[in-house]
């Protein structure tokens, strides 16, 4: 009786499954793609970049996820009001600067959003609040005013990502 019960949940649960799939395929991948990342974690489809980028520039991968999670809640495609693209939302120069051909690709966006965050972070000697306000509002606000420059949007990020790096910290 249970191994015939047994028997019957897990077919259910596959044809379940099987359903499922199916149905997000025909949908295409677009909506495949958000059904996996909402099934496995929010990022769990970029953690290999988010490693490789961190390794190659000696950052925390935990504070490379809290900016892609800040700026654009780990969506690819995502743009900005003020056209900034991908996942780490880079501004066109700043790819281009970055040496990012596409910047809706997930691996040419961390590794350049990474790459930008590394190099502000030389800029201002360490310091984290700075570069990444800087990140936010631009490295000429910060050295104009020598401190987190006084845009409540920068200094909301600021906070936001620092509470997702704590978070993901914690979690590791």
């Amino acid at each position: 009786m249970k191994t015939d019960r047994r028997r019957f949940i897990l077919l259910t649960s596959m044809f379940f499954v099987l359903c499922t799939f199916t149905f997000l395929v025909l949908k295409g991948p677009k909506t495949l793609n958000k059904y996996f990342t909402y099934m496995v974690g929010e990022s769990s489809a970029y953690d290999s970049h988010i490693l490789i980028a961190s390794n190659n520039y000696g950052l925390d991968p935990h504070l490379i996820k809290a900016v892609i999670k800040v700026e654009s809640r780990f969506d690819h495609e995502a743009v900005s009001p003020r056209g900034a693209m991908g996942l780490m939302q880079l501004m066109p120069g700043t790819a281009s600067d970055m040496g990012v051909v596409n910047p809706y690709d997930p691996r040419e966006n961390i590794e350049g959003g990474t790459r930008y965050l590394r190099m502000l972070l030389d800029r201002f000697d360490n310091d984290l609040s700075l570069a990444l306000a800087a990140y936010n509002a631009g490295h000429t606000n910060v050295l104009r005013y020598g401190c987190v420059p006084p845009f409540q949007e920068t200094r909301n990020f600021l906070k936001r990502v620092m509470k997702y790096y704590e978070e993901y910290q914690k979690e590791s």
